[in-house]
């Protein structure tokens, strides 16, 4: 039975002629064509598994550079908690030294005005001694109708003073 189509159709020697073809065909391609091919295919491979290592690198480089920063930023973040903290301290330590130094402000000016007010009374009394002997002398005068002698009258105003009890006054200021 022959075939209908001439294309299918065994024919021996077309059939050696094409598997001679083809094998020069294959030795050409594989010597020329097939070594460069790999050697590109090969070049391409270590240049894509050079790129690979490198990005590996790259991102191992990047995850130490993201660990120091961090590492970093904490002590960034203790450096700034210890400056905090010894601002809290100096600050307090100057509210405690302006609350003591004003403290002994107000201590020593209360003492001058104690000072002042015991130096006003010493004084008051003083007059108030001095005004009982006149007092004491121009009545002493009247009841003797007479003029007394400068050691008569220094006599009765001692006199006078030592009956007058001025303990009364002065426990009066306290």
């Amino acid at each position: 039975m022959l075939a209908a189509n001439p294309l299918i159709q065994v024919t021996p020697g077309l059939m050696i002629w094409t598997i001679v073809c083809f094998a020069i065909t294959f030795f050409v391609l594989r010597k020329y064509a097939f070594g460069p091919i790999q050697q590109m295919i090969d070049a391409r491979r270590q240049r894509i598994e050079q790129a690979i290592s490198e990005a590996d690198n790259a991102r191992n480089q990047a995850r130490q550079l993201l660990e120091e920063h961090r590492k970093l930023i904490g002590q960034a973040k203790s450096v700034a908690e210890e400056i905090l903290s010894e601002a809290r301290r100096v600050a307090d330590a100057q509210r405690e030294r302006v609350r003591v130094e004003t403290e002994e402000d107000r201590q020593r000016r209360l003492e001058e005005t104690r000072r002042q007010i015991e130096q006003a009374a010493h004084q008051a009394l003083g007059q108030i001694r001095e005004e009982v002997g006149r007092l004491s002398l121009l009545a002493a005068e009247k009841i003797t109708r007479k003029s007394l002698t400068d050691a008569d009258q220094q006599r009765l105003i001692d006199e006078a003073l030592a009956e007058i009890d001025f303990s009364e006054l002065e426990g009066s200021r306290s």
